[in-house]
């Protein structure tokens, strides 16, 4: 069992990361190989991929909650990147932070589109190569 929750995780990883879900799982491989599974089975397998939600939602539910945490721009600007590749807009993304002014406040919205805004202009960038 624990062999389908990985393949169906990686599956889900790779559509919201691309070729980043294996960049990810194997930094982790010197120092932790396990936690690159756990993220895999758990939050991919287990949790992106139930039914209920589309996608789209899920990514902007990440990026809500990562932007009220404001102590993960890492995983952040991640989860910005995996927006855009499951069709989330610039527009929506910024809106989602602005929301999060509100409950997270100015200093995490701030650096929250700060992330985006980083995101944003290197996607542009490497679309003009």
């Amino acid at each position: 069992m624990t062999n389908d929750r990985y393949e169906k995780g990686w599956r889900k990883f790779k559509e919201i990361h691309g070729p980043v879900a294996k960049a990810t799982v194997e930094s982790l491989k010197d120092i932790s190989p396990e936690l690159g599974k756990f993220v895999t089975e758990f939050a991919f397998g287990d949790i992106y991929s139930r039914p209920g939600l589309e996608l789209k939602t899920r990514q902007m539910l990440t990026i809500a909650s990562l932007v009220t945490l404001g102590n993960a721009p890492l995983q952040l600007k991640s989860h910005i990147k995996g927006a855009l590749n499951v069709g989330v807009t610039k527009q929506q993304i910024v809106e989602a932070i602005l929301q999060m002014a509100v409950y997270a406040g100015f200093p995490a919205a701030m650096n929250a589109m700060y992330a985006a805004k980083e995101v944003f202009k290197d996607r542009e960038r490497k679309r003009k190569k």
